[in-house]
């Protein structure tokens, strides 16, 4: 994409300036954050530091601010309410209140024959273990495995649904193998069998629009702080679909979604940084398209021209790993499919341990993350169990140009440990 602007970007990123010559190749553990983030958080902390609730002015302010901020993921998401999105810590522990849910629902009505959960070997550990947990509820776990390609295949499922599935447990972006999901055929396939769809979307978060409506899920979890955000995480559920699930809360709590599923005090900052990252990729989507409509239309054009551009450097980088001697790289790896993955690409150095190619490279500036991506059952598939692999993960501040100094280094590499 020619007219992305990537300098306008970099800009508004104050951590990459201040890095310097750093190549920040971890994104997929966390992005940095845009300075109007940075400046939200500041001024909520100084401002108006307060508990919600109260009659005074400061305290109505975190009032308004925590509606404003989901209406803001309201739109992202193109949820059909703001009361369909909750507030929390991360997205792990949110896949867990919901799996206790379901699991006490399974627990009090021992007569429904729907209690098989289907999950994947793709997924990150946190959207399998939580469900594996409820096996002493009365669960069956019904395994849907990856293809050699590094994809999860809709037309899989039909030999695993039936009338007991109660739920498809399921990634919309691999964040080991960086492979995308249909979940839209996803939910036709498991809805068509009686069964609900359960979306962690916690990597495909920063590369490309989500709609839940399109997606016509149930269930669906994310991390601000892969979108440019502080770390916080937020939950979007059918509104009856959440109102129905069982979960503690406290007296004054009442039984209704958001307010259920957000007990306790959370980090309100965060979640005015997050409303500011929201605000930044609507802002970006103005600017490439002044004409547009709307903010949910604005946000859509940003996160299209996002996912365009990071095609440019998915393209690149699978070019550099391919003339590079002795690197195997895992999953999609043809150049006419990179519409089907992020740019987030996990390899090895024939020869290197994973920890030490990290290290080699962190010595030249350039920061990636080695180990098994909190997704062993793919490690294990790939038979890479003990080692795991070293992931390059992108966003759409990084740039070519940076991917070719990490061509250089990854070179280096590979030319000291031939001539060993």
């Amino acid at each position: 994409m020619t007219n992305f602007p990537i300098d306008h970007v970099r800009k508004s990123f104050p951590a990459l300036k201040q890095a310097g010559d750093l190549i920040f190749f971890d994104n997929a553990a966390g992005a940095q954050a845009p300075k109007r983030v940075l400046d939200a958080v500041a001024e909520h902390l100084l401002l108006r530091n307060v508990q919600r609730g109260g009659s005074y002015a400061q305290s109505r302010e975190v009032d308004a601010l925590i509606a404003r901020a989901r209406q803001s993921v309201a739109i992202f998401l193109n949820a059909r309410a703001p009361e369909e999105v909750c507030f929390g810590m991360n997205a792990t522990s949110f896949i867990r209140l919901v799996s206790v849910a379901i699991g006490q629902m399974m627990r009090r009505n021992t007569r429904s024959q729907r209690r098989e959960i289907i999950v994947t070997d793709l997924d990150h550990e946190s959207n399998i273990a939580t469900w594996l947990a409820l096996q002493p509820d009365g669960a069956r776990i019904v395994w849907w495995r990856m293809r050699k390609d590094g994809r999860l295949h809709p037309e899989d499922l039909d030999e695993l649904l039936s009338s007991k599935t109660r739920l498809v447990a399921c990634t919309l972006a691999s964040n080991c193998m960086g492979s995308i999901l249909d979940v839209a055929e996803v939910s036709k396939r498991a809805h068509a069998a009686g069964a609900q769809v359960f979306v962690d979307a916690v990597h495909f978060g920063p590369h490309g629009p989500m709609d839940v409506q399109a997606f016509d899920c149930d269930y669906l979890v994310c991390s601000g702080y892969k979108i440019f955000a502080p770390h916080m995480g937020f939950l979007w559920g059918r509104k009856e679909l959440l109102d129905a699930l069982p979960t503690f809360r406290e007296d004054f709590i009442p039984n209704v979604a958001p307010a259920k599923f957000e007990v306790g005090t959370y980090v309100y900052e965060n979640v005015a940084g997050m409303d500011a990252a929201v605000a930044y990729l609507e802002d970006l989507g103005r600017r490439l398209s002044p004409s547009s409509q709307g903010r949910r239309a604005a946000m859509v054009h940003a996160m299209n021209a996002i996912r365009d551009y990071e095609a440019t450097l998915s393209v690149e980088f699978l070019s550099v790993l391919r003339v590079i001697d002795g690197v195997t790289v895992y999953g999609l790896t043809d150049p006419a499919l990179v519409q089907h993955r992020t740019p987030t690409f996990c390899f090895n150095v024939n020869g290197v341990a994973p920890d030490e190619a990290a290290e080699r490279l962190a010595r030249q500036r350039i920061a990636v993350r080695d180990g098994n991506m909190y997704a062993p059952r793919v490690m294990r598939r790939l038979k890479l169990k003990e080692r795991g692999a070293v992931r390059a993960s992108l966003v759409h501040y990084n740039t070519v140009d940076e991917i070719h100094r990490f061509s250089v280094a990854l070179s280096r590499i590979t030319t000291s440990q031939l001539t060993m």
